[in-house]
């Protein structure tokens, strides 16, 4: 066990904070948010809040102003951060406020998934402390199986389902199981930053393709790059616009696979999370010439920390990936897929998301609300984890701003490639748990922009 494991709650939040301040993440000078609201959103008591404040206050790290509150020490010269301080899922222990990626934390029924692995653990065999299939437990490939069938209408057997330890290991898998150097690869644009550079690693070309109003533009894409061998995209909820892929354009999409034997991998990472409407159907149900490649991930829906995910494979192409899985085995421990199987199998998921869907409405509109109060203008989404707030203009500045505030906001021109449009504020409201909390953090993003002005 780490020494970490350890620390009472207070250090290790304090600590965080050190690391935080010491890569530049925090700036000598920014205000940090009140100890309620971190409690608030930490789901901790705010004693446990204020002795981390006051232990780095006590080594110089931070700074009390009186009723101005808590700020990062002037006096501090951090080393320069290599990025600008954009936070996804995964890379802070800490959430902050509108961090995107994140599912609500605090609406994980842990005891439940801690009675399921208990009894996982009590009735375990030797066997089970073995190596298991380097495709991923069979328990839970069937689960997903049923799963598809039943939420999106996706026919399959356990044998093309991959499980893999999250979105860039199925990248990798995909692209050396089919690609070959010197292939180009339709990307949204603007489209998930982090997943390019897994993409080059595997000399894949990346070729960005706009996005408006019905999604990916497919006409484009054929214009410019005819001869691309593969095509990702987000088509349920765009990534980062929300926008849906249209129904023609799923199957102009499928057309042009079939015609030019290219693989078309359908990235679907939140659309269990759709608040108005009925959705389409994902071209994965729609994929009779058999050029598909369904990613799915459990990050969004149960959390990060569980590192597993998914891929539902053309039924012709099992063997190329079961081949290349031996090479790099799904590295998943074996009792947390075992968990997660009886995990879904029980019923725990279905009541999960909707639980979740209930809460992410009522959290939406609460922010929505909010920032509207403070003259935000919210561009209308039909689903989704994230929002996008419309700028006009540099939207580099003020996220910039934002960031140096505590406020993980992204500045949507971040992830653009080639393609210009309307600048953007990106976040997160999953972790929003109440309209006073909405207030608060709505109030601090325009404080935040406006400093200076």
């Amino acid at each position: 066990m780490k020494k970490a494991d350890h620390m009472p709650r207070y250090k290790q939040i304090a600590r965080q904070l050190k690391i935080a301040i010491e890569r530049g993440e925090l700036k000598p000078g920014a205000r940090l948010p009140s100890s309620r609201t971190w409690s608030q959103e930490l789901g901790i008591s705010r004693s446990t809040v204020e002795n981390a404040y006051t232990e780095l206050v006590a080594q110089g790290w931070l700074e009390r102003r009186g009723q101005a509150g808590t700020f990062v020490s002037a006096q501090l010269q951090p080393e320069q951060a290599l990025s600008d301080p954009v936070v996804f899922a995964g890379e802070s222990t800490v959430p902050q406020p509108f961090q995107m990626g994140l599912p609500a934390l605090d609406l994980f029924p842990r005891d439940v998934w801690a009675r399921v692995m208990g009894r996982r653990l009590r009735t375990q065999t030797r066997f089970d402390l073995a190596l298991g299939d380097v495709c991923g437990e069979a328990a839970l490939r069937q689960a997903i199986v049923d799963y598809l069938r039943v939420s999106r209408s996706i026919e399959c057997l356990p044998e093309q389902i991959f499980i893999t330890s999250g979105y860039a290991a199925s990248m990798t898998l995909i692209l050396r199981s089919l690609a070959t150097p010197g292939d180009g690869m339709w990307i949204e644009d603007p489209g998930f930053p982090l997943i390019r550079p897994v993409i080059e690693q595997e000399n894949v070309a990346l070729l960005p393709v706009p996005v408006d109003d019905d999604g990916l533009n497919v006409v484009v894409g054929i214009r410019d790059y005819p001869d691309a061998r593969f095509a990702l995209l987000t088509p349920a909820h765009q990534s980062p616009l929300g926008v849906a892929l249209s129904l023609s354009r799923r199957h102009q999409l499928l057309e042009w696979a079939s015609q030019s034997q290219a693989w078309i991998v359908e990235d679907d990472y939140d659309s269990e999370f759709r608040y108005h409407g009925t959705p389409l159907p994902p071209l994965k149900s729609l994929d009779a010439p058999q050029r598909v490649i369904y990613a799915g991930t459990f990050s969004k829906s149960l959390f990060p920390a569980l590192r597993c995910a998914w891929l539902a494979v053309p039924i012709n192409q099992v063997g190329r990936f079961r081949q290349q899985a031996t090479q790099m085995a799904c590295s998943v421990p074996l009792l947390w897929q075992q968990t997660l199987a009886d995990f879904i199998r029980d019923g725990h998921f279905w009541r999960h998301l909707k639980k979740m869907r209930q809460h992410y409405a009522q959290r939406r509109q609460w922010i929505e609300q909010a920032l509207g109060e403070q003259g935000f203008q919210v561009v209308p989404q039909q689903g989704g984890i994230q929002l996008v707030i419309a700028v006009d203009g540099d939207d580099t500045a003020p996220v910039r701003k934002a960031n140096e505030a505590g406020l993980a906001v992204q500045a949507l021109s971040r992830w653009r490639v080639k393609s210009a449009g309307q600048g953007g504020i990106l976040l997160s409201f999953t972790n929003i748990a109440s309209a006073e909390m909405a207030s608060q953090v709505a109030t601090r993003l325009r404080r935040a922009i406006q400093a200076d002005l």
